[in-house]
């Protein structure tokens, strides 16, 4: 979808609320990624994006399009100013791993079911190892789907300064990797 159409959609979803169908079909899976992650348990993150949706819907005659990604980072700003008050009014900050939520997909298998899971638990781990701006940074990147100038828009910084703190959990996140790399190319050696 091109940046005039999603700008289309949301003069239209302001005059009638069924217009509202299209982009909320677009931003679903992106911003219940995100939530998801975030705050781990499927149920909190159902309810969540539920009420996220809400406040886009009732915020949306007062959005204010400031070009293209603005839309997305609109969204993702009410989502992740959500999520801030979710954990604010649970007083904890982190999860559980078995409250993970599984990520749907094509009818997979329980064995691939259960390394999804392995490596996400593994992921979600390295994540945590990061600072709490670059766990942001990342989430949004990659389970909100958001580019490097939505995020610096959604928390407010500079694009560089969003590009450097990516690079930077990126290269953090791989020097995590590679002993496990390293370990299990020694143990396929003869």
């Amino acid at each position: 979808m091109t940046f005039p159409d999603e700008q289309q959609m949301v003069i239209e979803a302001r005059r009638d609320p069924a217009a509202f169908r299209a982009l909320y079909q677009r931003y679903l899976p992106r911003v219940y990624a995100y939530v998801a992650y975030r705050v781990g348990r499927e149920a909190d993150a159902e309810d969540l994006t539920a009420d996220i949706f809400i406040k886009v819907v009732e915020g949306l005659a007062g959005f204010e399009d400031r070009g293209e990604g603005a839309f997305a980072a609109w969204v993702f700003r009410i989502a992740h100013n959500h999520v801030s008050q979710f954990y604010r009014q649970q007083g904890q900050l982190a999860v559980s791993f078995d409250e993970l939520p599984d990520i749907a997909s094509e009818s997979p298998t329980p064995e691939t079911l259960y390394q999804r899971q392995e490596q996400f638990n593994r992921l979600r781990q390295r994540i945590a190892n990061l600072s709490p701006r670059r766990q942001e940074i990342v989430t949004l990147r990659f389970f909100g789907e958001l580019r490097n100038n939505e995020i610096a828009e959604v928390l407010g910084l500079d694009e560089r300064t969003v590009a450097a703190h990516l690079c930077r959990a990126i290269e953090d996140l791989q020097r995590q990797y590679e002993p496990e790399i390293d370990r299990k190319q020694n143990e396929l050696e003869p």
